[in-house]
């Protein structure tokens, strides 16, 4: 069911710096800061040849990414994002294995514009999933 890999993506207690560290060090393509008010975040994309990072920094005291980086201060991977041919026919499967979708299980609108669900970690050995509409 799952496709490729569409990003991973990092929580960042300072945005400008992760920036600097990709394009900088790691001389990666790196976009300009999106905000995403809809998600509690500002996203910056790093463009890989076979994938994306995504940097996540907290916009707003209600972000979710704000729990996470209180727990990790300095930042870390905070999900993966697989491509999916039909998120609602995904969910359903999800769902039908007892697998948890987050929220009401309403894909949202991700940062690229498509269709997203996220489902939860304890179901995927701990990791958050990102499921994204191709």
């Amino acid at each position: 069911m799952i496709g490729k890999l569409n990003h991973v993506a990092i929580a960042v207690p300072d945005l400008e710096a992760a920036t600097r560290l990709y394009r900088d060090t790691l001389g990666g393509t790196v976009s300009a800061p999106v905000p995403q008010p809809a998600h509690g975040v500002t996203v910056v994309f790093v463009t890989l040849p076979n994938t994306k990072i995504e940097l996540l920094h907290p916009l707003g005291e209600s972000s979710p990414i704000r729990g996470f980086l209180d727990k990790n201060p300095t930042g870390g991977v905070h999900h993966v994002c697989f491509e999916v041919e039909d998120i609602l026919a995904a969910r359903d499967q999800m769902k039908a294995t007892g697998a948890r979708v987050l929220g009401d299980g309403q894909p949202k609108i991700g940062a690229h514009d498509k269709p997203v669900l996220f489902l939860h970690p304890k179901d995927f050995l701990g990791t958050l999933v990102e499921l994204e509409q191709a």
